[in-house]
């Protein structure tokens, strides 16, 4: 039987049939009524939803900020006590003061987007935000929004008679929406010791590109490989933003303005990706780099500041592109069983726009098997989160063993079971047989539409993946999506980074194949939250037949609560991690693999590692809190604004104290056979 069956005609036409024949009048207004009904799609719905939320958030918003700032205030220090002072205000009194110019690159989806050009639908929206914001746009008229805020599938660039460009300025992404900071909090501390616009930058990019298309964007088939265009030698090139030559050229101007005092670049999330690659590209020849020289980032740059950096990618990522789905929406859906899955699509619809945006393939696991673990070992392997008696999840040592190995795992007793007892079918030659005519999902299409029922049976007899089976399962169920992501990423070890191979722009932001640049004098940090759960991998059941659903997902009823411990919720495997990048991928480096003079990192860069412990707010009235280990909410935390701003202000590594580790990031670094 056929996965996808054809959607019955509507019923208000089968009904119309059997009613006798109205008056001329009447007869017209029912068929006016018909038309308009079929005009509203399940996506109207879906962000008509989202719009109330919203509307719902702003509302509460507007009420808190109507009241004095005194009243809470007042509040909050009647329950918890005299508020300390903020970071900036603390090291303005010990005498702090600027010194080095500060570069800030925010990450994936935190970074404002406005419309320079659109069609019909979007008229009056030139230059308003369609990212960030009010998110107005997605309920006012959410099929235009979508149009707008996808990509070329075939080429992942900008659709014909679309151009979407990143906000500029520090209002990119100091606040992602109405009071919800990123970047404000840390600008605002940084400006109590006399920083401003002059000696601050921030890096906006649009974060749905590939990282080499943010600058010039061309690329054709050559020799079954994408290859880089530069604008000049081809007349089909696609000439973007000129993102990374504008880094270049302002961090040369700070620099050259401040007296020569070197940078100091702090960058978020996958803007620890983007930035990577830009070391690379600055130093490479023209036309594919900017070439600044092998000495640029050592004339240029004393510090390289990561927040939350994902590495080493992140599992969250392959649920994503597999089947639009993490932690959060597994919560949701246990909550609301149907909300996401009847009517609205909304997975469905997430899943056709961001599967365009070939920058989530930036985060897919590097390392393979080497670093993430096999079938039957992973480096986390001997820990499991539990409950505290306060209710809190946090991590500790357990006596079993999990297979954090197994990214994806068809059924509970699959996940947990010994390899030899797993018959696996190889998925990879199987025939994507059984396709459905695609005419009644147009609105919610995925490549999933195309592998028929016979692909998707393939997946699931395969029934465990590994970070090195991961690649070929993305390839399988989206092929034109890997294709696009092949061009910009790689996912592998360098077995010899001298190879020629690896100049290709394709390897510059997988820190297993590229070397950190000749600047011995630079210093570069990993800055993270520790003891939050975080996604490491997932249990997954066969959606059940129906048309134009996503066949997979991940299977909320496993869980696994055995003796208290909960290393298996809602059908997610958790470690330790900031509640989206695991210790792993954002430590791992810094803690081995760059640590002294590695081929790595040749020129012996000093790393460190500042881990931050979760702490969530004492209460509601604290907000966000100023110690949380949170992947965004870090950006408010205390002691990392504190270590950002002694830094720009001229300490060094050392001066902050060196490593600052609660997690066992140096013991799982140990266990990853790595040569170095």
């Amino acid at each position: 039987m056929s996965l996808i069956r054809r959607r019955k005609g509507p019923e208000i036409l089968e009904s119309s049939n059997q009613i006798n024949k109205p008056d001329e009048d009447v007869n017209k207004k029912k068929t006016k009524n018909i038309k308009s009904k079929n005009k509203w799609s399940c996506i109207d719905s879906c962000c008509w939803f989202v719009g109330c939320i919203c509307t719902t958030w702003w509302f509460l918003l507007f009420l808190y900020n109507a009241m004095p700032a005194s009243i809470p205030q007042y509040v909050t220090e009647a329950i918890t006590g005299p508020l300390p002072d903020p970071p900036g205000v603390m090291l303005l009194k010990e005498g702090l003061k600027v010194k080095h110019p500060v570069v800030f690159v925010p990450g994936i989806v935190t970074g404002g987007l406005e419309l320079w050009e659109g069609h019909q639908c979007a008229e009056g929206l030139f230059r308003k935000r369609l990212w960030g914001g009010t998110f107005g746009e997605v309920y006012k008229r959410p099929l235009c929004w979508v149009e707008h805020m996808s990509l070329d599938n075939e080429t992942g660039l900008d659709p014909p008679g679309v151009r979407v460009r990143p906000v500029s300025g520090l209002v990119a992404a100091d606040y992602f929406a109405a009071g919800y900071f990123v970047w404000a909090v840390l600008i605002a501390n940084l400006a109590r010791i006399g920083y401003e616009e002059k000696t601050m930058y921030m890096a906006a990019y649009d974060w749905r590109l590939s990282f080499q298309n943010t600058e010039v964007g061309g690329y054709k088939p050559t020799n079954n490989l994408l290859t880089y265009q530069h604008e000049n030698n081809s007349a089909n090139s696609y000439v973007r933003d000129k993102t990374l030559s504008r880094l270049k050229s302002n961090i040369e101007l700070m620099v050259a303005t401040n007296g020569g005092e070197k940078a100091v670049v702090i960058p978020h999330s996958m803007g620890v990706l983007y930035f990577l690659h830009f070391m690379k590209w600055v130093e490479a020849p023209s036309p594919v780099g900017g070439g600044g020289g092998s000495d640029w980032c050592a004339k240029h740059i004393k510090a390289v500041m990561n927040i939350g950096g994902p590495f080493l990618g992140v599992p969250k990522a392959v649920s994503g592109l597999f089947s639009a789905e993490a932690k959060d929406i597994v919560v949701a859906r246990a909550i609301t069983p149907n909300v996401l899955d009847v009517g609205l699509h909304t997975l469905e619809h997430v899943m056709r726009m961001t599967r365009t945006w070939d920058s989530t393939m930036s985060m897919i696991p590097k390392g393979g098997d080497t670093i993430w673990g096999g079938l039957d070992w992973s480096p986390e392997e001997s820990y499991i989160p539990r409950k505290t008696k306060q209710g809190n999840d946090t991590l500790s040592k357990g006596q079993r063993n999990i297979n954090y190995g197994r990214i994806i795992s068809f059924g509970k007793e699959v996940a947990k079971a010994h390899s030899s007892e797993i018959e696996m079918i190889d998925f990879r030659d199987a025939i994507k047989g059984d396709k459905v005519a695609n005419s009644t999902c147009r609105d919610v299409w995925t490549e999933y539409h195309e592998i028929g029922y016979g692909g998707i049976k393939a997946v699931t007899e395969y029934k465990v993946y590994t970070a090195s089976s991961i690649l070929d399962l993305l390839n399988f169920v989206a092929p034109k999506m890997m294709t696009r992501g092949s061009a910009h990423f790689s996912y592998g070890i360098a077995e010899n980074l001298d190879d020629p191979k690896y100049e290709h722009y394709k390897y510059w932001s997988n820190p297993l194949e590229t070397k950190l640049p000749n600047a011995p004098s630079m210093e570069i940090y990993s800055l993270y939250g520790v003891g939050i759960p975080t996604e490491r991998a997932y249990v997954y059941k066969l959606t059940p037949s129906a048309e134009c659903y996503i066949p997979f997902q991940i299977d909320t009823s496993a869980d696994d609560d055995e003796d208290g411990s909960c290393c298996l919720k809602d059908g997610v495997f958790n470690v330790d991690g900031d509640e989206t990048v695991p210790v792993l991928s954002a430590g791992f480096m810094c803690a081995k693999g760059w640590r002294g003079k590695t081929r790595f990192n040749p020129s012996g860069i000093k790393t460190y590692v500042r881990e931050y412990n979760h702490a969530p707010p004492a209460n509601l009235l604290e907000g966000r809190g100023t110690q949380s280990g949170a992947h965004v909410d870090i950006m408010g935390n205390f002691a990392l604004i504190e270590d950002i701003i002694r830094v720009a202000a001229g300490a060094t590594g050392e001066d902050l104290g060196g490593d600052r580790v609660y997690s066992d990031i140096f013991k799982w670094s140990e266990k990853i056979v790595l040569p170095l």
